[in-house]
């Protein structure tokens, strides 16, 4: 499973706290491992089953948020220095680990993936940390996979989960059937 997880997250590399990466390794193997999916269907499936005939994948959207994250953060890095410090490794687990719990959130209905009865009585921030937490991940990355999406609207954001929550929303809302294009 670590060597076909590998191919798909190549970016949990970018992890340089060692115990910190085999954390975030044993959420992933231990969500696969509980879900319906397998590593080569992240390749396939849609990042979302909120926007119709999706075209992006699973692993494009996940992908793009960790490097978008990474990017924000050098800019912020470069302009801000030692006045907005940002733990890099915190924000690299945290951007991989947003939607894990997505994992364990669908089922499969007459072969499709759909959002499982889990999935509607548990939206994925809160099935991440559950998984998160389960592997000793810290609390400052669980806090990033709670507060990411609209979940965390309502409470303060660290730094690291400003700049995932806007990574995040830049990977999806441009593929909304309301976005304007001219």
């Amino acid at each position: 499973m670590r060597d076909r997880l590998k191919k798909i997250w190549p970016e949990i590399e970018w992890i340089k706290d060692v115990d910190l990466k085999e954390k975030v390794y044993q959420v992933w193997e231990y969500a696969l491992e509980q879900s319906v999916l397998s590593p080569e269907d992240l390749l396939e499936i849609p990042f979302t089953l909120l926007i119709e005939d999706c075209k992006v994948t699973f692993m494009e959207h996940k992908r793009a948020v960790v490097h978008i994250a990474v990017e924000a953060a050098k800019v912020m890095e470069r302009f801000f220095g030692e006045k907005l410090p940002i733990n890099k490794d915190h924000l690299i687990s945290g951007a991989i680990l947003i939607d894990v719990g997505k994992l364990i959130e669908y089922a499969r209905e007459e072969g499709e993936v759909v959002v499982g009865t889990r999935g509607k009585l548990l939206r994925h921030p809160f099935t991440g940390v559950g998984l998160a937490m389960r592997f000793g991940v810290p609390d400052e990355v669980c806090h990033m996979i709670a507060t990411h999406s609209q979940e965390g609207d309502l409470g303060k954001r660290t730094t690291e989960s400003i700049i995932i929550h806007h990574a995040d929303f830049l990977s999806f809302e441009p593929f909304k059937a309301d976005t304007l294009r001219i």
